[in-house]
């Protein structure tokens, strides 16, 4: 898994400027999508299986914690806030993209238990305005409203190689599609797994969804962000967690397709909402900070990096006190 999210990430930076996409709309498509393969094949086979908690916290639980691994990484990267040197347009659709992505099951699970051919139609919502944003992403990219502010330490979206954006972006997209499917069949095995953790030692499967198979499906996006960040390539470390936690929110939809029972979003507990919250609320904390764009804060780090590190280790408290 190392291996190859580290190939992924070499390989998207070269497709961002072979295709001249740039760094943030390919971390949050592409990378975003590669990265988050195995996390879907988790939430499909649990839906099937009839597990509903662990289908919707592994999805949920793996946007709350990637948004944690770009704090981890706006600590290792140490000229200034990450989010401050990697200021990009791109990145900030994308992340209000992602908060109103979030708010989709929030409203399915209140309000009232229908379905439509089988599904529930905020999955069909989440899945129609994944598909608006991304193209409106690309508007974002081509004929940007506004630019950020330049400063010392802002880091431009430019290939290392200049002679990089006249070669064919052919072979690196069939070799990351190669990839891509490697990381997406070890999701089966994390499912299997996860199945014989909660029957055998009777764990609660929002517990573990959210902290155990969300993390493990999760880290491909910490060691593709952390080299991004070594290379240089901050807009598509940014894009790639922002990207992925938009992409994620579509295993919902595939899930609601899976689960056979009625409706995915009515078949959740306190525990699965109790992350749906830690997502939103972390979600709003890094679109502040891409807003505000603060240099430095405590520790070197933006005030949002801090308050995600926090924010997740309240819910993480807050999950092991709901089990117990």
């Amino acid at each position: 898994m190392l291996v190859v999210s580290l190939k992924l990430t070499q390989l998207a930076d070269t497709i961002a400027d072979r295709t001249r996409l740039g760094e943030a709309l390919v971390g949050a498509t592409v990378l975003g999508a590669a990265t988050s393969l195995s996390g879907m094949v988790v939430s499909f086979t649990a839906a099937s299986a009839g597990d509903a908690p662990l289908a919707f916290s592994n999805s949920i639980g793996g946007i709350a914690a990637q948004t944690l691994f770009l704090a981890l990484a706006d600590l290792i990267y140490r000229k200034a806030n990450l989010e401050h040197a990697a200021a990009d347009p791109g990145n900030l659709f994308q992340c209000a993209l992602l908060v109103t992505l979030l708010s989709i099951p929030l409203v399915a699970h209140t309000g009232p238990e229908i379905s439509l051919l089988g599904l529930h139609p905020a999955s069909l919502v989440l899945v129609a305005v994944y598909i608006a944003g991304l193209r409106y992403a690309a508007k974002v990219r081509e004929q940007p409203m506004w630019r950020a502010v330049q400063t010392d330490e802002t880091r431009a979206d430019e290939p290392e190689d200049p002679d990089e954006a006249d070669r064919s972006p052919l072979k690196p997209i069939l070799a990351f599609v190669v990839l891509m499917l490697i990381l997406g069949s070890a999701g089966w095995v994390i499912a299997r797994s996860a199945e014989v953790l909660v029957v055998r030692f009777s764990l609660s499967s929002s517990l573990v969804g959210a902290l155990l198979t969300a993390v493990i499906t999760s880290l491909p996006e910490l060691i593709t962000t952390l080299a991004a960040v070594r290379r240089g390539a901050l807009q598509l470390a940014v894009g790639g967690i922002i990207g992925g936690n938009t992409f994620d929110i579509l295993f919902l939809s595939l899930a609601d397709i899976g689960y056979r029972e009625g409706s995915l979003y009515h078949a959740i507990g306190v525990g699965d909402l109790l992350w749906l919250s830690v997502g939103l609320l972390m979600s709003g904390v890094l679109l502040i900070g891409l807003i505000l764009r603060q240099k430095a804060g405590p520790a070197r780090i933006g005030i949002e990096s801090l308050g995600m590190i926090l924010i997740y280790a309240l819910g993480c408290t807050f999950a092991f006190i709901g089990a117990n």
